[in-house]
């Protein structure tokens, strides 16, 4: 990682607006998790409806995004001898979601 990278500064209203966004986000899933945790299995399809109701209708690809481009506006994205920048590097070996067919 560049020495540059190591540490970062954000100003607070950046993180009160990246916290505001995780916050929403948490506790929104959480209530709904809890909601129907009494009633999971028998409630599992309604669960995932209302799931993925709420992450259509409230944007929350668009908030998470809005969050990573605050987290990641920071860092120097100079390409190293690999072509990648640190956080390309980084995040190179998560393991994303992909369809069952696929697997």
């Amino acid at each position: 990682m560049l020495e540059v990278n190591k540490t970062l500064t954000y100003s607070g209203d950046e993180m009160v607006e990246v916290l505001k966004e995780i916050e929403y986000i948490l506790i929104s899933l959480h209530k709904m998790g809890s909601h129907y945790a009494e009633t999971l299995p028998d409630s599992y399809v309604e669960y995932a409806n209302e799931t993925t109701k709420f992450i259509d209708d409230n944007n929350i690809c668009e908030r998470l995004s809005g969050i990573r481009k605050i987290l990641s506006s920071k860092f120097d994205t100079s390409l190293g001898e690999d072509d990648m920048d640190d956080l390309e590097r980084a995040c190179e070996d998560i393991e994303y979601w992909i369809p069952k067919n696929e697997l």
